[in-house]
């Protein structure tokens, strides 16, 4: 049978609008909106009095210098509390994000001057942390994962180990030194980028948002982060959760805790 140049033509256009429907099902917009998060948490009240940890270990050594006690740092000219972290809640009627690649990264836990740096350390599933020792004494990295396997490294001086993060985890889990009992930090692995912690003004910011309400959770390694005051709002937040319309742009808030939160 003979087919005429018409029909030739309406199987093209008709092709051609199947590939832009697919298209259209499948690709992600490259100038999708967004927002940042901008959250400020402060202390309430007056932050009780930190002395210097006393080491009872290695003490010609990790006696050199100051041992500052991490387990509450408040920011003394504006009660910013340090540490503080903030992640995008995926888990029981949580925030559904879509699959994204993730690119792997090797971040770095030192044990250095007789602690751990940094405090608090924000990875994603995929990437690896690198535990090295520049002290002149033998550490230990004792790591209490949940989903990942549990791991309880020595790291002689200037020794370096690796972890591999081959899932997320539920929640912030700690990380202690078995040889020096005072040395501690907090690990947190997620399955997407939206997290952050506090820096020494108390302030955070996640950036790349999806625009429209958002699940979080808070986390602070001593203090219960439930009831709050949220932009002079006394609120509260179940199971240290909380949610945000997120517009489009920076969306700032200001978290004032209680300081009996944290006793």
């Amino acid at each position: 049978m003979k087919l005429s140049p018409s029909f030739f033509h309406r199987l093209l256009v008709a092709g051609c609008a199947t590939a832009a429907v697919s298209a259209s099902l499948f690709a992600t917009p490259a100038s999708a909106e967004t927002g940042t998060l901008r959250m400020t948490f402060k202390l309430k009240g007056d932050a009780p009095k930190k002395d210097p940890l006393n080491p009872n270990v290695d003490q010609t050594f990790c006696g050199k210098a100051p041992i500052p006690d991490e387990s509450l740092v408040v920011n003394d000219e504006n009660k910013g509390i340090k540490n503080v972290i903030v992640y995008v809640y995926t888990g029981r009627r949580g925030t559904e994000l879509p699959e994204m690649e993730l690119k792997p990264e090797t971040h770095i836990l030192a044990n250095d001057k007789c602690r751990f740096e940094p405090h608090v350390l924000i990875a994603k599933k995929g990437d690896t942390i690198r535990v090295t020792n520049p002290d002149d004494v033998t550490h230990n990295a004792n790591f209490q994962f949940f989903n990942n396997t549990q791991q309880n490294l020595t790291v002689p001086p200037g020794a370096q180990v690796e972890v591999a993060l081959k899932d997320a985890e539920p929640a912030p889990t700690p990380v202690a030194c078995n040889i020096h009992s005072w040395m501690k930090a907090q690990v947190l692995v997620v399955d997407h980028p939206f997290a952050a912690v506090t820096d020494d003004d108390g302030v955070l910011e996640i950036e790349g948002l999806p625009v429209g309400e958002v699940i979080f959770r808070a986390n602070h390694e001593t203090g219960s982060l439930k009831e709050v005051v949220v932009d002079g709002d006394e609120t509260s937040w179940r199971s240290s959760r909380f949610e945000v319309d997120i517009k489009p742009g920076v969306n700032e808030m200001t978290v004032e805790v209680p300081v009996a939160a944290f006793q």
